[in-house]
Parts: C-alpha cells; sequence; structure tokens
C-alpha cells in the first residue's frame, strides 16, 4: 500500500499536466472541510477513486502526498541548551540565579503550580508528553535534561 502511494508520488512530479496546481484547486482547497484536508491518503484506499485522482487535471497528487522535513539529532549540550532557554522566558524564573543544579523551589522560588507550569513548557518543547508520576520528581534542570536524554536516547 504504502509503495504505491509512493509510486502515485513520484509519478505526480514527473507529468507536466499533474505538476500545475490551478486556482480551482486552491479554491476548492480552502473551502474543503478541516476532515478532509487531515485525511489526504483515504483518497488511495479504494483504486476506483485513485484513477480518479490521478486523471482529474485540476488535482495534484503532490498535494495528497505527506512530506516530513528532519531535524537536527538531539544531543545532551542541545537538550540543556533549550531546557535553559525555556526556563529563563519563564517570568517567574530570575534568570542571574538559574543554574543548571538549582532547585526550583529551595533556589528559585516557585512553588508546585509553577513546576508543573515548566513540565508543561517542556512537553512543549520537546513535543512527548511526561506522566505525572515522573514530572513530580523532577525538580532541577539537571534532572529535566537527563529524563529528556533516557527518553530519546540520547547519551552524548
Amino acid at each position: 500500500m504504502a509503495a504505491r502511494v509512493l509510486q502515485q508520488c513520484v509519478r505526480s512530479f514527473t507529468r507536466p499536466s499533474l505538476r500545475l496546481c490551478t486556482g480551482n484547486l486552491a479554491l476548492r482547497a480552502s473551502a474543503a472541510p478541516l476532515a478532509a484536508i487531515h485525511r489526504p491518503l483515504s483518497l488511495f484506499v479504494d483504486s476506483r477513486r485513485t484513477r480518479k485522482v490521478a486523471l482529474s487535471p485540476s488535482w495534484s497528487v503532490g498535494v495528497l502526498c505527506r512530506q516530513y522535513g528532519g531535524l537536527p539529532p538531539l544531543t545532551l549540550e542541545s537538550i540543556k541548551e533549550r531546557v535553559m532557554y525555556v526556563l529563563k522566558l519563564y517570568d517567574k524564573v530570575d534568570p542571574e540565579k538559574l543554574q543548571p543544579s538549582s532547585h526550583f523551589m529551595k533556589d528559585l522560588g516557585l512553588d508546585s503550580l509553577d513546576q508543573v507550569e515548566i513540565i508543561m513548557a517542556m512537553e512543549d518543547e520537546f513535543g512527548f508528553e511526561i506522566p505525572d508520576a515522573e514530572a513530580e520528581k523532577l525538580m532541577s534542570p539537571d534532572e529535566i535534561v537527563q529524563y529528556i536524554a533516557d527518553k530519546k536516547d540520547v547519551y552524548e
């Protein structure tokens, strides 16, 4: 199934008639409901619909193909920089007092609600959820860095 989708995507970029997007397609795409936009590969389930899409001059199969960009690999140093950057942007943290080993409550004077907000900011920054049981144990930037490195398998 995935090979067929990939072949269709490659084929679409080699056909001159399908490479160009018409204004009609842009108008239809802007008026389409969000559910249809977020399920582009569902068109490839039925072979009759696939042929219809491939032969339609107003559709571009390139629109139906998902393309992902690669992120640079994580290192301990990049994780540490990102954690410290998020913490420096937090309103209640004094950047001058912030050290990698600073305890959130003892050294920085934060309370448990602030600690939860920091963990939520880290979840947003790194794109994964930290369970509440684990989040309660993370009380310093070093602990957050070590936790993220363990979850993302970074050991450099």
